[in-house]
């Protein structure tokens, strides 16, 4: 059987054409092929030794560039050398010139420019991580959301999640024998979301927590007493704070978040951060 090798050039990193090279040959059952990937590929005489090392009925090019003189380039030593090019960025930018009206820039890694959406992701993950677990409950006044509730109901990972949608997110946990800081008392209550779960989903939950700690899976933490306890300590703090609450029991972290944003935009629309 022949081995297939695909070909993938980029103006940028790449990551686009490798998605699609990939998505496509796992279509078929041979496990037989390579992907070669060659990422910022403006230089035309590096693109033509690529060519060189390629074996016709063996190989697939897959580019992906906005750049015409390249594009003309690996089309053109594709049909000199028998060899299928796929130019992935051709098509939607026709479809999209011809309802606009107009061309395109073509300037190359447009796309991957640092922006200030860039900034804003990244400040939010700082943030995330700064005022994770209850640090430092100054995170609550400036947090766009707060997420509150008792240990394992899911609030680190979803504040890092979130903060990757660019929400800047403190976590509280919930414990009954530490006071609740007064920060989360003066806090817009539209911004405090309470995470609840099902004691049984707790208990799994904690035992498996116990056993990676190498601790005995019958501790305090992990009993049935002691979660409902909890439990009903943190919705008596929810209900007097009149935040939203969520039972996540059932639920994947992104369908979580997207309760979480759609409360936000409710209550906020553009203005939530």
């Amino acid at each position: 059987m022949k081995k297939l090798t695909l070909y993938v050039l980029s103006d940028s990193i790449g990551e686009t054409g490798e998605l699609i090279a990939r998505a496509a040959a796992k279509q078929f059952i041979s496990e037989n092929y390579e992907i070669r990937k060659y990422p910022f590929m403006n230089d035309e005489n590096h693109i033509r030794e690529i060519f060189k090392e390629a074996v016709s009925g063996e190989s697939i090019f897959i580019y992906t560039t906005v750049l015409k003189e390249i594009k003309d380039l690996i089309d053109g030593l594709g049909r000199d050398r028998n060899i299928p090019t796929i130019d992935v960025m051709s098509p939607p930018m026709q479809a999209i010139e011809g309802i606009l009206g107009y061309e395109p820039k073509r300037e190359a890694g447009l796309i991957r420019r640092i922006d200030e959406n860039y900034f804003r992701k990244v400040e939010a993950v700082e943030f995330a991580v700064k005022y994770d677990d209850g640090k430092d409950p100054r995170g609550i006044e400036k947090a766009d959301i707060c997420l509150i509730g008792i240990s394992r109901t899911s609030k680190t990972p979803l504040s890092m999640y979130l903060a990757h949608k660019n929400f800047k997110v403190a976590n509280v946990p919930l414990v009954p024998e530490v006071n609740v800081p007064s920060e989360l008392f003066k806090k817009d209550r539209r911004r405090i979301v309470g995470l609840v779960a099902d004691p049984k989903k707790l208990i799994e939950i904690r035992t498996e927590r116990l056993k990676a700690l190498g601790l005995h899976d019958t501790a305090n933490y992990a009993s049935v007493d002691r979660i409902q306890r909890e439990l009903e300590y943190s919705l008596e703090i929810m209900m007097k704070i009149g935040c939203e609450i969520i039972d996540v029991s059932t639920k994947a972290i992104e369908e979580t978040a997207s309760i979480i944003i759609e409360h936000m935009t409710n209550q906020f629309g553009d203005k939530m951060f």
